[in-house]
């Protein structure tokens, strides 16, 4: 694959997912274990990421060593797309949740593509919309809503309650997680999490970290 602006003929046929699937000169298909860290905060950034399979946490870090987090990306979304507005350094560590495969595209292929063919400029845009609808929908909630209903809506989040139609889906994360997400303690986040297995609307093994999410219940009786 060139790194040149690919000729107008190929706009028509062009595939933005098959493009992001296909290995070549600066575009590499990587795998990754859970819990494995893709590169941590302030690391060089010269490439954009894209999540074929699986889910990360997306973590930042004050001077004294903090950590938050600040969102959980799943398959189909970008990350370290700060580095085509000429940032240097990486402004957040990201860590697999689950074991993934990644497609990780230069910064110099990533802005001729992003010039060179209007499907893949749409495709990256649709995300940076959605993107920002999340993050302004987000702090929303944190500042106007109460901590039982960001837990609430972060589980629907989570289980990706638009994707399938109301069906039952599962998460995997730890409460610890959970309550760094919310803002708030895990004694509160556990508190809220056996009301909510009492009330029907989720299931989960206090012991382990599996959490079953009935999208149409608990959507429905939250009013979410």
């Amino acid at each position: 694959m060139s790194d040149a602006p690919l000729d107008q003929n190929s706009h028509a046929g062009f595939d933005p997912k098959a493009f992001l699937a296909k290995p070549g000169a600066g575009v590499r298909l990587e795998r990754f274990p859970a819990g494995w860290q893709i590169h941590a905060q302030g690391d060089p950034a010269d490439s954009v990421c894209y999540i074929r399979k699986g889910r990360v946490k997306v973590a930042t870090f004050s001077n004294r060593g903090k950590e938050a987090i600040v969102g959980i990306l799943q398959e189909g979304q970008f990350f370290g797309e700060p580095c085509l507005r000429d940032t240097r350094l990486r402004t957040a560590t990201i860590v697999t949740l689950d074991d993934c495969l990644i497609t990780s595209v230069s910064k110099e292929v990533m802005l001729s593509t992003l010039g060179s063919e209007p499907k893949f400029s749409a495709f990256f845009l649709a995300h940076l919309l959605s993107r920002t609808t999340r993050l302004e929908e987000d702090l929303g909630d944190q500042l106007l809503n109460l901590s039982e209903r960001r837990l609430a809506r972060l589980l629907l989040v989570l289980a990706d309650a638009g994707r399938d139609g109301g069906r039952t889906n599962e998460i995997n994360l730890s409460q610890e997680v959970l309550a760094e997400m919310v803002g708030t303690t895990r004694s509160r986040i556990s508190t809220f999490m056996n009301r909510f297995r009492e009330q029907g609307l989720i299931n989960y093994d206090s012991h382990g970290r599996k959490i079953v999410v009935y999208v149409a219940l608990l959507a429905s009786v939250l009013g979410l």
